[in-house]
C-alpha cells in the first residue's frame, strides 16, 4: 500500500510563450507564482486579442499608462 505522505503531486511546468508585443518568449507559471506578480507595476489585464507580456515590456507600458503607475 502507498503511503500518502510519500506521494508527491507534480506541478506543471510553467507554459512558454512570446510577448504580445516583442515576441521574446518568457514562462508564466499558471500556478500564481509568476515572475510578474513580484513587479511593481499592476496594469489592467491585456486587451482582447493580447496576452501577456515580457518583463521589459510590462515596465514599459507601466511607464507610458497613467493606470499603471509605479508604485
Amino acid at each position: 500500500m502507498t503511503n500518502p505522505k510519500e506521494i508527491t503531486i507534480a506541478q506543471p511546468a510553467p507554459r512558454r510563450l512570446p510577448c504580445s508585443r516583442c515576441g521574446t518568449e518568457f514562462g508564466c507559471d499558471l500556478s500564481g507564482n509568476c515572475w510578474c506578480a513580484e513587479e511593481t507595476a499592476k496594469l489592467p489585464m491585456p486587451v482582447k486579442g493580447e496576452d501577456c507580456l515580457c518583463r521589459e515590456c510590462l515596465r514599459k507600458a507601466a511607464v507610458r499608462s497613467p493606470d499603471g503607475a509605479q508604485a
